[in-house]
């Protein structure tokens, strides 16, 4: 899954960052609203973090441009303890959620996957395709009741195949929900880490999940 993190402060931002990296999301920063704003229409997010008071433009004002372009990303918003007037205002104009600084890291992450829960319509911090089984809370993967060993990326990279089961993704879908701004499109990473993914999810087990859709993509299903 891939965050969009407007905070201007380097502190706060190093440690936002960092956290979520190590969670296994792809990150991209921005220290203004302008350069968030930017990475807003350029790129697919599926969530957005938005500091309120930034500079260039706050973040009132990218997740208005945001809503007005029609984007439903799930944004949550940045806000100061007494700033009551910019909690209705963020909500009011569709914020999903706020957290007040200061905060704890492990509610901020919770509030994160509930987003995208509720985004991609999951009941539960369960997620169950056919034998296979993710508990995003503690990032468990079983197949047939075996746990399975995954690093970060391989770990992400299935969720978003999981989240879409039955639907053919392309490698440019995964790239931009999987990866960074740092990816490199003429690479082969996502092939190669489809590839580790089926030798832990599919190898030695009594059918393939992992499907490839010749000119098309990967699906899980």
């Amino acid at each position: 899954m891939r965050v969009l993190i407007l905070e201007d402060d380097q502190r706060l931002g190093s440690i936002l960052v960092r956290t979520f990296k190590e969670e296994g999301y792809a990150v991209d920063w921005a220290q203004d609203g302008m350069e968030a704003e930017w990475h807003a229409c350029e790129n697919d997010y599926d969530l957005m973090i938005l500091d309120i008071m930034v500079p260039r433009k706050t973040g009132i004002e990218v997740l208005k441009t945001v809503r007005d372009t029609g984007n439903l990303t799930p944004v949550l918003i940045l806000t100061a303890m007494d700033s009551t007037d910019d909690i209705v205002k963020g909500l009011d104009i569709g914020a999903d959620d706020y957290i007040t600084k200061p905060f704890n890291i492990d509610e901020l992450l919770a509030r994160t996957r509930a987003l995208i829960r509720r985004k991609t319509e999951q009941g539960s911090s369960i997620i169950e395709v056919g034998p296979l089984s993710i508990d995003t809370s503690r990032k468990e993967i079983k197949r047939d009741g075996k746990l399975l060993n995954l690093t970060l990326k391989e770990y992400m990279l299935l969720v978003y195949l999981a989240t879409n089961e039955g639907k053919v993704l392309s490698r440019s879908e995964l790239s931009e929900h999987v990866w960074d701004m740092d990816f490199e499109p003429s690479s082969n990473i996502i092939d190669v880490y489809v590839g580790y993914l089926r030798n832990k999810i599919d190898k030695s087990f009594e059918f393939p999940m992992i499907k490839t859709v010749r000119g098309h993509g990967y699906m899980l299903d």
